[in-house]
């Protein structure tokens, strides 16, 4: 087992990238992307749930949470060739990916032009189109604001955009969390970032060319990203599931945590289902000659 909890780091891209990577040697390798401008401790939860029978990483997206931003101008592009280079320091030929907001935007590029490298992905509350003219102007007037209002403000309007209205009043600690994680981010790296955002070309003339196994996750009261979204993707990509999840917003992994997981642990078991057989099988035959060595011993032991 590997238990890298916190505060990993290696370098990629000539910079330092802060990572987790948990669960058992061997076993099928998930990777978590992160939304914006959050941090890679938003997936607690589903690396609790997940752990036991998968080996399950975080990372920090550059100029996020703990990862350095370095110099390069940001783009979705950059993000991805992070990613790549991430799997390659850690000897990962092929994974499964699972990306919310920012991270869907990363992971749907990934797939398109490395699709050898992944064997299953999860797209949650994000979407496969470029910015339209309005939604990128709206972005441009974000860093303005950031410039002259600083971050406090930024964090201050962002949170009702990405919270469902009855998960500001019920899910205190994550809005606090995710507040958090606003204001431990830089001006400089939201500003990059929201144009990177911008910027991305779109990837709903590819979704037709995937053929792995896909979840889509989606708030029922998602705003940003809406159901809308995500069922048009669903009925580009062949082989996919589309759910949505109740009582939540843009941060659905948050917000319902329990449906959330639900959808995602089921995914992942008939995605690995021969492997999670084997495992068993493999582990009933550790214990069943425990019990013989046992048996042996107390036989021995009564002579």
């Amino acid at each position: 087992m590997r238990y890298f909890e916190h505060n990993s780091s290696l370098n990629v891209n000539d910079i330092t990238i802060s990572f987790t990577d948990q669960g058992p040697d061997n076993a099928p390798t998930i990777i978590f992307i992160h939304g914006f401008p959050l941090n890679k401790t938003m997936w607690d939860k589903q690396v609790e749930l997940l752990k036991t029978d998968f080996r399950v990483i975080t990372y920090d997206i550059r100029g996020h949470g703990e990862s350095d931003a370095g110099n390069d101008p940001f783009s979705i592009d950059l993000l991805v060739s992070d990613l790549i280079g991430f799997m390659n320091v850690l000897e990962i030929d092929k994974a499964s990916i699972c990306g919310l907001s920012m991270g869907g935007y990363i992971a749907l590029n990934a797939i398109e032009n490395y699709p050898e490298r992944f064997e299953a992905m999860v797209l949650c509350d994000t979407n496969c189109i470029s910015d339209p003219h309005e939604v990128k102007e709206k972005r441009m007037a974000t860093v303005e604001n950031i410039i002259k209002e600083g971050v406090d403000k930024y964090a201050i309007a962002s949170i009702p955009n990405l919270f469902a209205p009855e998960s500001l009043k019920l899910k205190v600690t994550e809005v606090a969390s995710v507040k958090n994680m606003i204001l431990n981010t830089s001006e400089l790296v939201l500003c990059s970032t929201l144009l990177a955002l911008a910027s991305r070309q779109e990837t709903c003339s590819k979704l037709t060319d995937i053929n792995i196994p896909v979840l889509i996750l989606v708030g029922d009261k998602d705003i940003i990203t809406p159901p809308a979204a995500a069922k048009n993707m669903h009925d580009k990509i062949e082989n996919s599931t589309l759910e949505v999840i109740e009582h939540a917003g843009h941060l659905s992994n948050l917000e319902n945590p329990e449906l959330f997981n639900h959808h995602l642990i089921k995914f992942f078991e008939l995605v690995f289902k021969d492997y999670l057989i084997n495992r068993q099988k493999a582990d009933h035959s550790i214990l069943k000659e425990i019990r013989n060595k046992l048996s042996m011993l107390l036989a021995f032991r009564s002579i």
